[in-house]
């Protein structure tokens, strides 16, 4: 069976930012999310220049993906991503200690490849259970998996939002990389923590399996994150997996910093 993407994106500054420093990009094979970080030190740079780097996957590579090894392509870009970042502080060094997470899918028609840095997440709907494919580079998660603290105490730890992994401009990148078999109907979600510290899983589940239109799923993560008080700038990408014949081409969508740091794309 051939198969397709349908997907929706939208960014939001959320209620307590002054500026937007996520960055997004969804198209028929490539989506992705970045989280800049490093306030004044101009984390809306680093995430349009990560998605800029990886857009770059749909100008260069084939229209047929089948004989591409798409998390070779993924590594390399991610890297392409750090490098362009050690790049514009070098010309630039009040951004030198900008960073950014991300997480990216790049589909060949058969198969999803994921990249992921840092605490922005993809997640499955399918059989109408929510799992989380990526796992969080950040100190709690790691207190987790070393037994010291429960999910639970994760959620409310002073250092949650302490990242152990991210694309910055003095470290080299180290991606976590993962082949994924998508099925017709599977739902992916792609979003940064601006989502997830509002959210809990339970209420993403339920958002993404109640509305059926990717665009009013995105819509009302971005409304219940703002509900929940918005402290962060808010982001998401949903993915359907659809049957080739019912899909219709959307071509490339970029919201956040990237879309307004036009000049760095």
């Amino acid at each position: 069976m051939a198969l397709a993407l349908r997907s929706a994106i939208g960014s939001d500054v959320g209620r307590r930012r002054s500026a937007n420093q996520d960055s997004a990009t969804a198209g028929d094979r490539l989506l992705a999310v970045a989280d800049g970080m490093g306030g004044h030190a101009h984390g809306e740079v680093a995430s349009a220049l990560t998605i800029a780097a990886l857009t770059t996957l749909d100008d260069r590579l084939p229209d047929d993906l089948g004989a591409v090894d798409l998390l070779a392509e993924l590594g390399a870009a991610v890297e392409d991503a750090s490098n362009r970042l050690a790049a514009h502080a070098e010309q630039d060094p009040d951004t030198l200690g900008m960073g950014t997470t991300v997480v990216a899918l790049l589909f060949d028609g058969t198969h999803l490849g994921l990249a992921h840095v840092g605490d922005s997440r993809i997640y499955l709907l399918s059989g109408g259970r929510l799992r989380q494919i990526t796992h969080d580079h950040t100190m709690v998660q790691q207190l987790v998996d070393e037994g010291q603290i429960t999910p639970e105490e994760a959620l409310t730890h002073p250092r949650r939002s302490v990242l152990m992994r991210a694309l910055s401009t003095d470290h080299p990148p180290e991606p976590d990389l993962l082949l994924l078999e998508p099925e017709v109907g599977e739902r992916y979600l792609l979003c940064s923590d601006g989502v997830t510290a509002v959210l809990p899983d339970h209420v993403v589940g339920e958002i993404l399996a109640s509305f059926p239109d990717p665009d009013e799923a995105v819509a009302q993560l971005i409304a219940l994150s703002n509900e929940g008080g918005g402290p962060d700038n808010i982001t998401c990408v949903v993915v359907d997996v659809v049957d080739e014949p019912d899909a219709q081409p959307q071509g490339r969508r970029i919201v956040g910093a990237a879309a307004e740091v036009a000049d760095l794309l």
